[in-house]
């Protein structure tokens, strides 16, 4: 990273309580509601100088705040510290928040976005494969203003190229945040929350065009840049990437998602709800519903998106309805539900999202639901119904059924499909929908226990020698040509065409326990830790049996890091893990056995006016 890059990463837990900024953030009240002022088109700001003074009345929602280390400068939050004083406050500073002894007591302080002084990863030596992964966890921790933040995407020192793996990412951030909850250092998950906030309302724009407000970044870096006017000055800026500059240029769908999702883990784990109750956060959930929740031509409730719009990034023919967006939407609605504030002026949103949440549950598991009884019942179909009562009711044509499936599907199990759209059916085997699923519970019980049978059942296809499969199978040969457009990086069995992700193994925990099977993670970290470590903690493998670290993989890959260390947490801690999961009630399940049992289309006219809900 450049000189002029470069910013302070400290030990979680040994942090000063006179950097201000994070504190202000996380100190302020409940019913605190500020603007983004700190937000204009250079980002967030944090400025290392030596001044006192306050935020007036006017600057933040009619709320006074004052410190003797944070200012509101023009549109900018300003740090009044300089990283001298920072640094010396953090080696005398040796509890967390929480006061319990941090693990990172004797660490030195490491340099942002390096492994170590000479660049090299740390040597494993004794220690087990769990302290090493957190010792890497931690150095990959990246500091505003003296307080994390967040953690950077890979630490790869043998990369040649950086491109945009020394940014934080909502979506790789996940499993290290909920890491670090379970290892009791709530800051850096708060930190996180509440900073990424402010960025949802930032300015973004690409080539005059402005996404729907409510849009949450796909990463955001920290920079240390020249204060304007003072070129002796520096100042620290939070960068955001709403997909602007992303890779085909996409917006990422699935940060706001799993931002909420995140919100109500922090508040399960630590028990401290004054984070999901603050007026600020209370509309940043209320803005990213309105965004999914926002009425279109779709007829489905399902949530349409474009290629590459989350964990595959790439373009992989998941257009349309993917299965990931959807089990993400759905938890997303179900964790919004039980964190959201009764207010005047937010009935109608919390309709519209029941409404939803009844209809998507419906949708995904009557249509998306595949085992050897469906398939039969897709062989058999007739097409060209014109009817209300249509049993094909999206013109499958039973030719679509690939040869591949009619060996793949087990006596015993079943998955949900990869994407459902008119005359399309995506049979692809898309392992972070189907455990989202499972642990959202927007599967069945029945279908949960399905979908780990036909784990277990496909062991050598979606496991092998290193879990997991992101997808399956592979695209090949002529569709693998035109779907990708011949993407060198998405090869067959390689990248997101059918690599092996360490990172989806504390997925597969979670949804492991919840059904009361955790032998199915005890054999898959098991399988890992035979060369994870050994071969530096890859962001993904190759080939059919997951043998080769990726060709393109990055090493040292944060989320690869912090899956592995979430599945041993879990596994040493299953009851952590209703933290993380959502249990179907009894309103749901109703709802649901009344659309099976009754034709949803049994009446038709003119439909009532509806409100719009009010955000």
């Amino acid at each position: 990273m450049a000189a002029s890059e470069t910013v302070l990463r400290v030990p979680l837990g040994s942090l000063s309580q006179s950097c201000c900024l994070a504190s202000f953030f996380v100190n302020s009240t409940p019913n605190l509601s500020f603007k983004p002022v700190s937000i204009n088109r250079k980002g967030v700001r944090c400025t290392n100088s030596h001044e006192f003074s306050s935020v007036s009345n006017s600057a933040v929602g009619g709320n006074s705040f004052h410190s003797s280390n944070c200012s509101l400068k023009g549109k900018k939050f300003v740090c009044k510290c300089q990283k001298h004083d920072v640094e010396e406050s953090i080696r005398s500073t040796v509890l967390p928040s929480d006061g319990l002894k941090s693990d990172l007591d004797e660490m030195p302080l490491p340099v942002n976005g390096s492994l170590s002084s000479n660049g090299n990863a740390q040597s494993v030596g004794t220690k087990s494969i769990e302290d090493e992964a957190w010792d890497l966890l931690r150095q990959s921790v990246v500091f505003y203003c003296g307080s994390p933040i967040g953690t950077i995407a890979a630490n790869d020192p043998s990369s040649t190229s950086v491109l945009n793996y020394d940014q934080v990412f909502i979506r790789d951030f996940i499993p290290s945040g909920i890491a670090f909850l379970l290892k009791g250092e709530y800051d850096i998950v708060r930190n996180f929350i509440l900073y990424t906030l402010q960025l949802q309302s930032w300015e973004k724009t690409m080539d005059c065009h402005s996404p729907g407000q409510g849009l949450m970044p796909c990463s955001f870096k920290v920079k240390t840049v020249p204060l304007d006017g003072d070129d002796s000055m520096t100042e620290e800026v939070l960068d955001p990437d709403f997909g602007e500059a992303a890779i085909g240029r996409v917006a990422p769908v699935d940060s706001g998602l799993w931002w909420i999702i995140l919100l109500r883990a922090y508040g399960k784990c630590t028990g401290d709800l004054s984070v999901q109750e603050r007026v600020d956060v209370q509309t940043g959930i209320k803005m990213i519903l309105k965004l999914c929740l926002a009425d279109g031509f779709d007829m489905f409730p399902t949530l349409l998106v474009t290629d590459g719009s989350c964990m595959i990034d790439r373009r992989m023919g998941i257009h349309g309805h993917p299965l990931e967006i959807q089990a993400l939407f759905y938890s997303a609605l179900v964790c919004a539900r039980e964190m959201l504030t009764p207010e005047d002026g937010s009935d109608d949103l919390i309709r519209a999202l029941n409404n939803r949440l009844v209809a998507l549950n419906f949708h995904i598991r009557e249509y998306y639901w595949l085992d050897l009884k469906k398939i039969n019942e897709i062989y058999r179909y007739q097409t060209e119904e014109y009817s209300y009562d249509a049993v094909n009711k999206f013109n499958i044509y039973p030719d679509q059924i690939p040869s591949w499936l009619v060996d793949f599907m087990p006596n015993r199990g079943g998955y949900l499909i990869g994407n459902l759209q008119p005359a399309h059916m995506d049979f692809r085997f898309f392992t972070l929908g189907n455990l989202w699923s499972i642990v959202s519970s927007l599967a069945t019980n029945d279908q949960s226990h399905a979908i780990l049978d036909l784990i277990e059942a496909k062991w050598a296809e979606l496991v092998a020698d290193m879990p997991l499969k992101i997808c399956y199978p592979a695209m090949e040969g002529e569709e693998w040509r035109i779907i990708t457009g011949s993407d060198p990086k998405n090869t067959p069995w390689s990248y997101h065409n059918g690599g092996a992700w360490p990172t989806l193994l504390w997925q597969l925990t979670v949804a492991s326990i919840k059904m009361g099977r955790p032998e199915i993670a005890e054999k898959a970290v098991e399988l890992a830790e035979r060369r994870i470590s050994l071969d530096k903690w890859p962001e993904y493998y190759d080939t059919k049996r997951a043998r080769f670290i990726g060709k393109q993989a990055r090493l040292y890959q944060t989320w690869s890091i912090a899956g592995y260390l979430v599945a041993k947490l879990l596994l040493a801690n299953p009851a952590a893990a209703k933290f993380l999961t959502s249990e179907e009630d009894s309103d749901l399940r109703n709802a649901f056995s009344c659309m099976i049992s009754a034709n949803p289309r049994r009446t038709r006219g003119p439909k009532k006016a509806q409100q719009p809900f009010i955000v």
